[in-house]
């Protein structure tokens, strides 16, 4: 990454006028469950609480989809992204995408 870019999930930066839109910017990443990891949920689940293994893997696709996506909106040129939301989808038993888009944008 070039430039360092705003991102916000709000439609607009408080402060900020939006000069250009450059579109829609996205970054997934696809990962698959580990079965050491299955193993130590499956035992958190049968005492409780958090389960670690699994959160630590959602961490770690958020911000490689956020990463792809920054980049992108790097390529287009823009310094901002707003309107951010993650989405997430099984693929296939045992695997999910994770992504990241919004909207790339030129702000003064």
């Amino acid at each position: 990454m070039t430039n360092r870019i705003i991102i916000v999930t709000a439609p607009e930066i408080p402060g900020r006028k939006i000069i250009k839109t450059l579109g829609l910017v996205r970054g997934n990443t696809i990962r698959a469950r580990h079965l050491g990891k299955d193993i130590m949920a499956g035992f958190r689940n049968l005492v409780g609480g958090e389960v670690t293994e699994y959160a630590k893997l959602l961490a770690e696709s958020r911000e490689q989809a956020l990463d792809r996506m920054i980049d992108h909106a790097d390529e287009l040129g823009a310094n901002a992204i707003i309107s951010l939301q993650f989405q997430t989808s099984v693929i296939m038993n045992g695997a999910a995408e994770m992504m990241a888009y919004g909207t790339a944008v030129v702000i003064e």
